[in-house]
């Protein structure tokens, strides 16, 4: 199944959403990549979902990539006598490490990490931002606080420190024993919650041996002021628009979308923009204006994906709001001025052979009206830095490696084909043509261009441009 559009569609899956007949329909609506949350999901549960996705992918023949995102810090304060106590605008309230139950003046926070680190002037966010709370004094015992805003706190809510540089690192126990689990099923996508520093991923890659690529979450204010370091040690990023909502003023997450955004692409790493984006169909057949404005925006950007999140794991109507980004994106990518936009943000390519080679491509493709751009492709570098180049005709990733397909499922307007590695350079470029026939994207007499390293495979050693005539025996006349 071709798509029409080349931004990719990700959608968490959960209760509304984990039986296969749902996971196929949700792939037909337009899903590219399933998420798994492991906030919600034991590996019982994650290990089943994995097998009905493979199942569903040999239905449909196509590649499907996997991401687990992994839970991450969840700091909380602890639980209250009365279960929630009311508050008032500049009174003083102290975080503490006692664990008996608290009051209208204190509560337990059972995180010595940030009794240690918070400063006086810092702020401390609760319950998503409802209750702010600036520091006044830190003694690593207690925290003691006055009421900026917000009227109430109760038992175990979510404590953000936009201020705080917390000297832990973003994987947990929990984490650890997630990670292990997901890396066993074969994931191909691991998102990382609540990256500071690009050390986080270190611990990461390490578990990871290549097994499964890294997604960086970037929904901290640390991360931002970092982001250069963290797309240097990450296989791609999350903006995570809900919790960067949070710890930063809301009017300056849009603007920080575009700056991730932009940063990745001229790095040639994969971006997703989650959180929110068709949120009001959790309950409504239909989105808002403003959402279909949002998801417009993230496309016009050249994000490579566009994620769901409740709005297909739990909601309503979880095809619908599938079919309905489908739908905008596809309708945005005709749009008169987008091929302009595209153009406009491209960024001058590394000085290597092989982004020469895909720069090539692009412009080569482009000039003769050519079909597609065909890459050989192993590791998925070659796909990478095609779809970094955002050409206006279609990428046709082939690998002989299933995990290298699964993976570029992910990346802005790439279609990825699992073929068995070509024998020579004349089988290479007679595969090549069959496949652009085979899967709509030349006719017989249309003509390809093919990307390759040559010796054939030699990871990382795209070298070769070639242009084929699709021949009416599927076959090519060079």
């Amino acid at each position: 199944m071709r798509r029409s559009r080349k931004v990719k569609i990700l959608a968490t899956i959960g209760p509304a959403s984990s039986s296969e007949d749902m996971l196929k329909k949700l792939f037909e609506a337009g899903a590219d990549v399933f998420r798994i949350n492991m906030s919600h999901t034991d590996h019982e549960l994650m290990r089943t979902l994995v097998g009905r996705i493979r199942t569903v992918e040999k239905a449909v023949g196509r590649p499907i990539g996997i991401l687990a995102d992994l839970q991450g810090p969840k700091l909380r304060v602890g639980k209250f006598a009365n279960g929630k106590e009311a508050l008032t605008l500049g009174q003083t309230f102290t975080l503490d490490d006692n664990p008996e139950p608290g009051n209208s003046t204190r509560v337990y926070l059972p995180h010595p990490e940030i009794l240690r680190s918070v400063e006086a002037g810092h702020r401390l966010l609760i319950d998503d931002g409802k209750l702010e709370l600036k520091a006044v004094k830190s003694d690593g015992k207690a925290i003691v606080c006055t009421v900026v805003a917000g009227t109430g706190i109760s038992d175990k809510k979510g404590v953000s420190l936009p201020d705080t540089d917390l000297p832990v690192g973003a994987l947990t126990e929990k984490d650890r024993r997630d990670l292990d689990a997901v890396l066993a099923t074969g994931v191909d996508w691991v998102a990382l919650s609540f990256v500071q520093r690009p050390e986080d991923l270190a611990e990461a890659r390490k578990i990871a041996r290549g097994r499964a690529l890294i997604m960086a979450k970037i929904e901290k204010p640390q991360a931002v002021a970092r982001l250069a370091e963290i797309i240097e040690l990450s296989d791609a990023l999350m903006v995570a628009r809900g919790d960067l909502g949070v710890e930063m003023p809301l009017e300056a997450v849009p603007g920080i979308q575009k700056q991730i955004t932009r940063a990745a692409r001229r790095a040639g790493k994969p971006v997703v923009i989650a959180t929110q984006m068709l949120e009001s169909m959790i309950a409504a057949p239909v989105p808002t204006r403003a959402e279909v404005s949002d998801v417009s925006i993230a496309v016009f950007e050249g994000a490579d994906a566009i994620m769901l999140s409740a709005e297909s794991a739990a909601g309503a109507y979880p095809v619908e709001a599938v079919a309905m980004m489908n739908r905008i994106a596809s309708k945005v990518e005709t749009d008169p001025t987008y091929a302009g936009i595209i153009n406009a943000q491209r960024s001058e390519p590394e000085a290597t052979g092989a982004d020469a080679i895909s720069l090539a491509a692009r412009e080569i493709a482009e000039t003769l009206k050519l079909s597609a751009i065909i890459s050989y492709t192993a590791s998925g570098t070659t796909g990478l830095r095609a779809a970094r180049e955002r050409p206006q005709v279609p990428i046709v990733a082939l690998s002989p490696i299933v995990n290298t397909a699964r993976r570029l499922s992910l990346l802005w307007g790439t279609h990825c084909v699992v073929s068995p590695d070509a024998i020579d350079l004349d089988d290479m470029v007679d595969r090549a043509c069959r496949i652009a026939l085979d899967e709509g994207f030349g006719k017989p007499g249309d003509r390809v261009i093919i990307t390759a390293g040559v010796p054939l495979r030699t990871p990382g050693s795209t070298n070769m441009l070639r242009i084929a005539y699709v021949g009416s025996d599927a076959q090519a006349r060079r």
